[in-house]
């Protein structure tokens, strides 16, 4: 396990955090369940047929799951509560008394409604579910920040190389949600990937907004859009130390940026690169990850009012393991 991962155990422990995770019943979830139960990373609530998860645990070997608490939604017995809670959040949305009940027993749901109502302090789903199925009632409960307007999915790189970011960290955004975000998201996702690097990799950042062009080197109206969303983030944020329009290079090669932008504050030691599009962004990391040998850590979604995170469906159980120490830190910086 790399020192960030293990920093991230060590603090999850002492923030005794609740996660839920409303697929409880599979497999994955299940043996990340227990190893999380066992270090003691967070407090677990499992969602799904109590039998099940119970046989499932015997026949893995899982003999710390006794210590979750297990919810059966069909069955549980606060369903009418939440469903009013739900109704009343959603009345105004043409919501009907009776699809809030049906709602509160679907598992994604209720999960929400557990962090709206402060029974738990966050989410991990998605070994089985899609992103939307996810989201969905993150977005329709749970919602945004004040303030944030997009939820965007940042990625946490890890290089070999320490001379790259912060002793080899870095923080890539958004390379999993947003397709083309506008200026004012934009500005957003680089305010929000700003407070990931402070939360979570404790680095104090600095924002290069990625374009093809470097302070003017050339002109069309994509390279305008980043200019535009480097000066919102600034009145977002005035004291966040951020630069754009800047080439890759420039952004994190001193060389290059002494030639291309010699006066910018963050030019060839950029620690966050907010990249133009979800396209750029994800092409990036994944770049990065398999021709670059370097480990990506995420998507971690921001600008959450609570952290609700989505899971890739080809996890290991040790990825569903490290996002929920991640989600107990994200709890503990909001």
């Amino acid at each position: 396990m790399n020192s960030f991962l293990e920093g991230v155990r060590q603090r999850a422990r002492q923030l005794n955090k609740c996660i839920v995770l409303p697929e409880g019943e599979e497999e994955r979830t299940l043996i990340a369940a227990n190893e999380v139960l066992k270090e003691n990373l967070a407090r677990i609530i499992l969602m799904g047929y109590p039998e099940v998860i119970r046989q499932k645990s015997k026949d893995l070997n899982l003999e710390h799951i006794s210590k979750a608490e297990i919810v059966f939604p069909d069955a549980y017995e606060k369903r009418q509560y939440y469903a009013d809670l739900l109704y009343e959040i959603r009345k105004n949305k043409g919501m009907t008394p009776e699809q809030a009940y049906r709602l509160a027993a679907d598992p994604l749901y209720l999960a929400s409604l557990f962090i709206k109502d402060g029974k738990a302090d966050g989410e991990v789903a998605g070994a089985i579910n899609t992103t939307g199925n996810v989201l969905r009632p993150a977005f329709q409960i749970v919602k945004t920040l004040p303030g944030v307007s997009v939820v965007s999915g940042a990625y946490i790189m890890i290089f070999k190389d320490s001379h790259w970011g912060e002793n080899g960290m870095m923080i890539f955004a958004d390379c999993a949600v947003n397709p083309d975000p506008t200026e004012c998201q934009l500005a957003e996702i680089a305010v929000m990937s700003a407070r990931t690097a402070r939360i979570l990799a404790g680095i104090e950042p600095r924002v290069a907004m990625l374009s093809f062009s470097t302070k003017g080197s050339a002109t069309h109206t994509l390279i305008d859009k980043v200019s535009h969303a480097t000066e919102i983030a600034k009145e977002i944020d005035p004291s966040l130390m951020i630069d754009g329009e800047l080439q890759a290079d420039a952004a994190i090669v001193e060389e290059v940026a002494k030639r291309k932008c010699p006066n910018s504050p963050v030019g060839g030691k950029a620690n966050v690169l907010i990249f133009p599009d979800l396209q750029s962004g994800n092409i990036s990391y994944k770049l990065v990850q398999r021709l670059g040998g370097a480990d990506a850590i995420g998507p971690v979604l921001q600008g959450m009012a609570a952290p609700v995170n989505d899971l890739s469906r080809g996890c290991s159980s040790q990825d569903i393991t490290n996002l929920i120490a991640i989600t107990v830190i994200q709890a503990g910086g909001l």
